[in-house]
């Protein structure tokens, strides 16, 4: 449980997070106020590009002053630009530090040279000193940084306050006794008490109890979920008004919570096409900037003279600065992963968001993506004279007894209705796409769909089984020696938000198409009462993964599933959006998770890409197409008019530029 500290950084490999240099928020503000401190006898004792202003004051010595003050500022505000160019030099991959670096050291060499030519070697005219814009710009941009980092923590502050949620200490029940214990000694099978309105210090199955839980800050679901014997809890949820026990499932690194933090933190460090485009444009800003700052400080060293030249190089090295256009796209991804996070969306690949706007499919499977997933058994019939009803209960609950699918889950609690005792079974064995099948008494049995045995040319008898299918069950077969010997059929609810869920989809003009491998009937049943149109059904998972690959062809699909059953189709699709309940999570095939299972979500996804799209062009604009516009100004393009741009103002533009980039991040919301 310890891991739930590390919430910011970086991993080294061994779980523990590092933050990088710049990211160092203390040392950030200490070197800000220093340097303003330092900036204020630099700002009275220097003149601003060789203009003496009012205030200010100057006695023999004075210049000596600035210079040993300048450099204490140099050094002490100037490091975390310098370490971090040294990185971008290594990598062989200049960019904005690089750019921040050159331009502070150029001012600050400039000016001790001024200085002693002024004072030691007495050059006939006065040579300006650029302290003054020195101690402003490493300001600035400090403020800057300060600004831009306060901005990203807050934009993550929503994934952060999940740690939060995780008490410190639980109650561990030891034999007859209780003994509160810190959370992070907490180990696997141990039983913990909860009490009312406390957190739930870990996951864990109901062994004791009832009690209502909401979990709606991890999960999204805003309502409050009863909870009994044998349900499953998460660390981090709220427990009502009831007392509980339960067993611990998982801890530390594996629990849903810190499942949920890392995936949010791992998409927030992952890039998307539009960052490394970011980035590229940013490193040619880079190289821009020093031919035109070399190119300027040549021409106007031949028209006119030293003083003259490098104050527009250093201009042109701060204005090109690509700071907004490298903070662009980060900070709408750290707010859009936030919003995602308290909507039930993990986003675990970023590159949905090139393809959200270029979608034209979203294929969903029906069982507990359309449904609820909760089948319950309407029908149980005896098939053969050497079966009663109750012995094929018997023995499909047997088949069924160690299985997970909520078709399983029906015929398991109808036994348990009718008290009947699930069969002794061995070697049970999940059949992909078809069913399962185990040994009971030394007989081998067999639970199939009904194109199992059309594809095997097993003969049952249709007109009963369309009658169930058309009312929407889904039928299973039971088998012994190729021959069918009872049948049972499953309703399953649709879910209250599915329909909804497929109108939206229809005014966004993506085309909703049902991919299942249940029975065409009840496909179609399903299908109806949603106002799907396409209908894919009797799929094996080879086949619907075929049928996504199909829909690939004619424009980007979305496909919806649920994850385990639907890997490949998950993985095959443009965009894979696995649905999850609980702490039951499938992510590996997925772009996508939605947690809380609820179909409108694949509407909210839709949304918040849109609009994080939108802002990333929007900040994008406002970072490249202010650099590209300001440095032929800088350059002294205008010269000719009298219009020309110094460091400070350039400085001051510059950080303007990211300030307007962070608040049009932060503005980033959803209906």
């Amino acid at each position: 449980m310890d891991d739930m500290k590390h919430v910011n950084g970086e991993h080294d490999g061994k779980g523990t997070r590092h933050e990088p240099p710049m990211m160092n928020m203390k040392s950030l503000k200490f070197r800000f106020w220093i340097s303003l401190v330092l900036t204020v006898p630099i700002i009275l004792m220097s003149p601003m590009m060789g203009m003496k202003l009012p205030f200010q004051f100057f006695f023999e010595g004075s210049d000596y002053l600035v210079a040993v003050i300048g450099t204490v500022l140099f050094l002490v505000g100037g490091q975390p630009f310098f370490s971090e160019a040294r990185g971008e030099l290594h990598k062989k991959k200049p960019a904005m530090m690089t750019l921040i670096s050159m331009g502070i050291l150029v001012a600050y060499v400039y000016s001790l040279y001024a200085i002693i030519a002024n004072n030691i070697f007495q050059v006939t005219s006065m040579i300006t000193n650029f302290f003054w814009e020195l101690a402003t710009l490493i300001d600035i941009m400090l403020l800057g940084h300060w600004i831009e980092m306060n901005a990203v923590m807050s934009a993550g502050s929503d994934v952060n306050h999940l740690a939060k949620l995780i008490p410190k200490q639980a109650h561990l029940v030891d034999h007859d006794s209780i003994i509160d214990i810190d959370v992070a000694k907490l180990k696997m099978d141990q039983i913990l008490e909860v009490r009312a309105g406390e957190q739930i210090p870990a996951d864990g199955v109901i062994i004791d109890g009832q009690t209502s839980v909401n979990e709606s800050l991890i999960t999204g679901e805003s309502k409050e979920i009863r909870k009994g014997k044998n349900d499953k809890v998460i660390g981090g949820a709220l427990n009502g008004n009831g007392t509980f026990r339960f067993k611990i499932s998982k801890v530390g690194r594996d629990s849903y919570l810190f499942q949920i933090m890392d995936l949010v933190q791992s998409a927030q460090t992952n890039k998307s096409k539009l960052e490394n485009r970011a980035d590229k444009v940013a490193g040619y800003l880079f190289y821009a900037a020093l031919f035109v700052s070399i190119l300027s400080f040549s021409i106007w060293l031949f028209l006119s003279d030293l003083t003259v030249a490098l104050p527009i190089a250093v201009t042109v090295l701060v204005i090109a600065c690509p700071h907004a256009l490298g903070l662009a796209i980060p900070l709408v991804t750290a707010r859009s992963t936030s919003i995602a996070a308290t909507n039930g969306l993990l986003i675990r690949n970023k590159t949905v968001l090139e393809k959200i706007n270029k979608l034209k499919y979203v294929l969903l499977d029906k069982t507990g993506t359309l449904t609820e997933g909760k089948f319950t058994v309407t029908a149980l019939i005896s098939l053969s004279e050497d079966f009663t009803d109750d012995e094929i209960t018997k023995i499909l609950a047997g088949l069924e007894s160690s299985a997970t699918h909520p078709l399983a889950t029906g015929i398991l609690d109808f036994a348990k209705k009718k008290e009947i005792t699930a069969a002794h079974t061995e070697n049970t064995a999940q059949i992909v796409g078809v069913g399962l099948k185990g040994t009971i008494d030394g007989n081998e049995y067999q639970i199939a769909s009904s194109g199992y045995l059309d594809r095997n040319e097993i003969s049952y008898d249709r007109d009963q089984f369309k009658t169930l299918a058309n009312d929407g069950n889904t039928v299973s077969f039971l088998l012994t020696k190729s021959k069918v010997i009872g049948l049972v059929a499953e309703a399953d609810e649709i879910k209250s938000t599915a329909k909804e869920t497929i109108s939206s989809l229809k005014s966004l003009g993506i085309i909703p198409v049902m991919l299942t491998g249940d029975n065409i009937m009840a496909a179609k049943t399903v299908g109806h009462n949603l106002g799907i149109e396409k209908i894919k059904a009797g799929l094996l998972p080879e086949e619907k993964q075929k049928a996504v690959t199909d829909f690939e062809k004619h424009g980007f699909s979305m496909f919806v599933g649920d994850g385990v059953n639907d890997a490949p189709s998950l993985a095959k699709a443009s965009i894979g959006v696995a649905i999850g309940s609980g702490t039951d999570i499938a992510i590996d095939s997925a772009d996508v998770v939605l947690v809380n299972s609820n179909p409108e979500a694949i509407i909210t996804l839709i949304e918040l890409e849109k609009a994080t799209n939108r802002k990333m062009i929007q900040n994008l604009w406002w970072g490249a197409g202010y650099n590209i516009l300001a440095i032929p100004l800088a350059a002294g393009i205008l010269a000719p008019i009298g219009f020309m741009l110094n460091p400070m103002v350039g400085a001051a533009v510059m950080s303007l530029s990211t300030i307007i980039v962070a608040i049009n991040a932060l503005t980033l919301k959803i209906k």
